[in-house]
């Protein structure tokens, strides 16, 4: 029987709130992992609850390094949140994807270098498959959505993380254009490998806001350009999200590659399993570590 399904939104540069919500309260949510980049706001839209997290913190303080993002996904978890929709400010490494578009991502190439990718780092070693890293049930409802509401989108694309908080360089722009990518940011490594070990459905919205720096047609990127495209974007970007609100759950996720990922993933030995990691990995890895030793 599959568990009871709740949504959980985390918003990138640019989305730090959500507007129209009824019953609207901060939470603050404390993870063996450190503090996430924020409260999490609860509140009800179409009577249904979701967890809103702005990723960079409100006020947008948090740089993309710096992103706690292993205490994002667990205070999800704790939350009972069973899918995550991540939207995200990106630039464009194709002509066709012009500033205003949004993709809907289905592939990552993950370039970070500074950051801590796994929850299962001591003592129990996992390895879950991130062949197809989002959720397919979630992209069709991203898409209906977006369909719905007439807003210019791409179905597919391949999103560069990079490390940042620097833009690119042009040959390292030139270099992923060169790789087929279509679409380059920071945040979204290693945020969804973790929801993946963390049995969380996960998709991403990526809101194209410029076009990095390969262009020669178009101003090579800075921060008042990303900002005025995604104050465009923003009303777009809500409204998607309502849409989702309230339909995401007539899409079927009954195959998901999240869903009980971890039951073929653990490969250390449960009798070298301590206690204290054990617990530490709770939120995470309960429903696992906890069955009964045959």
């Amino acid at each position: 029987m599959m568990k009871k399904r709740k949504l959980g939104i985390i918003g990138g540069s640019g989305l730090y709130k959500m507007e129209g919500f009824k019953k609207s309260k901060w939470k603050k949510i404390k993870t063996p992992w450190g503090s996430p980049s924020d409260e999490f706001l609860s509140a009800k839209f179409e009577n249904e609850e979701i967890f809103f997290l702005p990723r960079h913190s409100r006020g947008h303080k948090i740089n993309p390094t710096n992103i706690n993002f292993r205490a994002n996904i667990d205070a999800m978890k704790q939350l009972g949140v069973t899918d995550i929709i991540s939207v995200s400010a990106v630039g464009s490494l194709k002509e066709k994807l012009d500033p205003g578009k949004f993709v809907i991502v289905d592939q990552f190439i993950d370039r970070t270098f500074s950051r801590i990718k796994t929850f299962f780092d001591q003592e129990i070693v996992a390895h879950v498959s991130l062949a197809k890293p989002t959720s397919p049930g979630l992209m069709k409802c991203c898409e209906a959505a977006l369909k719905k509401l007439n807003i210019n989108h791409q179905v597919g694309g391949t999103y560069i993380v990079m490390e940042g908080p620097q833009f690119s360089t042009l040959s390292e722009s030139n270099l992923y254009r060169s790789w087929n990518a279509d679409v380059i940011g920071m945040t979204n490594m290693p945020e969804a490998k973790l929801a993946r070990e963390a049995e969380i459905r996960y998709s991403t919205v990526a809101m194209v806001t410029d076009y990095d720096c390969w262009h020669p047609d178009h101003d090579e990127v800075d921060v008042s350009m990303v900002i005025q495209t995604l104050m465009k974007n923003a009303a777009n970007a809500q409204n998607m999200i309502k849409e989702i609100i309230k339909t995401f759950k007539d899409y079927s996720v009954e195959k998901d590659p999240a869903n009980k990922c971890l039951d073929v993933a653990i490969i250390t030995d449960p009798n070298l399993r301590t206690k204290k990691t054990v617990k530490k990995l709770k939120n995470i890895a309960g429903r696992v570590l906890n069955k009964k030793k045959s």
